[in-house]
């Protein structure tokens, strides 16, 4: 064993030892030509040498290293050339012919360094994990893994990189914190993408969850979507479709088909594409994506009533029609009943705020209209959540310029009708919220009163027009503007922001609700596809006051 360097009190070293363990004895390691005296540096074990790099000393922190053999009990210094910059509380590994280091206080770069042309290589610094000191690396085969460390705060993150490639990779932990994504269910896997962190950054990145092994893998970012948020997405049985949405001042009318087999996507065509707009919804029909309404940037009509069907198959989109559509919104809802999308709700603006209790069911086979009557439909609002149940759509929660509301309704396509949802034991007023059906149940959760988020929730089950609370036993903590999706057996929420404490959260929770059945998973459409709820309403407005440019 070879030991070297250190500090002691405020005294550095340029001396070490060498251990043998079967002699039990001690013999120094010379000090000619070693490197100056330091501390936090690394040292790694070659086969035939030691290598030590970095650190810090009496002259400040260092990157300069050495190589020592025990063998002549010599030391050769490392070229500096190209070297990385100095540092201290790096990490190094040996991969089997290069020492890798990376990484140390306030950095997030790195180095290769071949002994036996005395040469270094650049790490990339292209999707490397942020800057950190005081974390771990191991070499894995074929790869560096790094992880944990300081930067300020402590991080439960890291990444993996391939010297063969020059490339990293985030390690299977959860994808950034973020709001205003969007999340499918595959059937065996959760894919979120995009978002924001509340702080300027907009991401153009995912991530897949899979429950049966708790763990996260990335998706490619090679031809992925521009960054944004509140945009909608849709799992079309094979593929998950991402489109719309903001960056800031830019709106956009492009998206992207991500395939989870291939980890590879493929840009959705901008030809006869409806406008630019953030907020909108989308329903998947089986062979079509719908996408309406939703607010626009321009200094138009901001409050769109317009839409698109785009089929994947033929990469192609024809217009939604305007005649008798209704009135044009964001923050509204949209299910597919298996023959009809069924928009409700939402808010627009013009000399006033305008919170909606009308809609639409729109027949894609004839491209027409008809609107949801107003007869003891629930009041007007936005940021709610709606479900479809196989013979009604439920309506609950949301908010006016006021009021976070506790109330609902259940609407029947069939006699164009209202039935309001009962009010005993019902969840708190909300909006922000994800609601999920199970096969018998609404599940709603978590969101926020207009001053408080929520970890609490409610299952509602329309056979007995009655509510349970979820539990709140290990529940995620408090948030809004998250995402959920129903596997078949759970509910798994993700995301969020927590406004009390001015959080972006990149944790979440599966619930089960035991007493539930497990009905079949609803990944793979049919011609004729089960009705499932909207996912792409499931990250929805969050706050329910319109603007003339929301942001969550």
């Amino acid at each position: 064993m070879i030991v070297w360097g250190g500090l002691a009190s405020s005294d550095y070293f340029n001396s070490g030892a060498r251990y043998n363990p079967a002699t039990n004895s001690w013999t120094a390691t010379t000090i000619a030509n070693a490197p100056t005296a330091r501390s936090s540096h690394t040292a790694i074990w070659t086969g035939a040498e030691m290598i030590v790099w970095g650190g810090g000393g009496n002259n400040g922190v260092q990157n300069t290293g050495a190589r020592y053999d025990p063998t002549t009990n010599a030391w050769i210094a490392t070229n500096t050339s190209n070297a990385p910059s100095a540092r201290a509380g790096h990490t190094s590994v040996w991969t089997g012919k290069e020492m890798i280091v990376w990484g140390g206080v306030a950095s997030n770069s790195g180095g290769r360094y071949d002994p036996g042309s005395d040469t270094w290589a650049t790490t990339s610094q292209v999707n490397a994990p942020f800057a950190r000191g005081n974390h771990t690396a191991v070499w894995a085969n074929n790869e560096m893994i790094i992880w944990g460390g300081y930067n300020f705060s402590s991080t439960d993150t890291g990444g993996r990189y391939s010297p063969s490639t020059d490339s990293w990779l985030p390690t299977s932990s959860a994808a950034p914190a973020r709001l205003s994504h969007t999340a499918v269910w595959t059937g065996s896997e959760m894919i979120i993408w995009g978002g924001n962190d509340y702080n300027g950054t907009n991401f153009d990145n995912g991530g897949r969850y899979d429950p049966s092994i708790d763990t996260w893998s990335a998706l490619s970012i090679a031809s992925a979507p521009a960054a944004r948020y509140l945009h909608v997405g849709i799992w079309t049985g094979k593929e998950m479709i991402i489109w719309g949405g903001i960056n800031g001042p830019d709106y956009f009318n492009t998206g992207g088909r991500y395939n989870p087999g291939t980890d590879t996507w493929t840009a959705t065509s901008t030809t006869s594409a409806p406008a630019v707009r953030q907020l909108p919804t989308a329903i998947w029909t089986g062979s079509e994506m719908i996408v309406w309404g939703g607010y626009s940037g321009d200094n138009g009509n901001h409050y769109l009533d317009t839409g698109g069907k785009y089929n994947p198959g033929t990469d192609s989109w024809v217009a939604t029609s305007i005649i008798n559509a209704p009135h044009g919104r964001f923050g509204h809802s949209a299910i597919w009943t298996g023959s009809e999308m069924i928009v409700w709700g939402g808010a627009f603006a013009d000399t006033e705020e305008h919170y909606l209790n009308t809609g639409g069911r729109y027949n894609p086979n004839s491209n027409s209209w008809v609107a949801t009557t107003l007869t003891d439909a629930p009041e007007g609002r936005s940021g709610h959540t709606a479900v479809w149940t196989g013979s009604d759509m439920i309506v609950w929660g949301g908010g006016d310029l006021f009021n976070g509301f506790n109330t609902g309704g259940r609407y029947n396509p069939s006699t164009n009708s209202w039935l309001a949802t009962s009010m005993t034991n019902v969840p708190d007023g909300r909006f922000g919220h994800t609601a999920i059906w199970t096969g018998v149940e609404m599940i709603a959760w978590g969101g926020n009163d207009g001053f408080n988020p929520f970890k609490t929730g409610g299952r509602y089950a329309p056979a007995t027009d009655s509510w349970i609370a979820t539990s709140i036993t290990n529940a995620p903590s408090a948030r809004d503007s998250h995402t959920a999706v129903w596997t078949g057996s759970e509910m798994i929420i993700w995301g969020g922001y927590n406004s009390s404490l001015q959080t972006i959260l990149g944790s979440g929770g599966r619930y089960c609700a035991q007493s539930g059945p497990s009905p079949t998973p609803t990944a793979t459409p049919t011609p004729t596809p089960t009705p499932t709820p909207c996912t792409g309403r499931c990250s929805p407005t969050p706050r329910p006051r319109p603007t003339p440019a929301p942001r969550p």
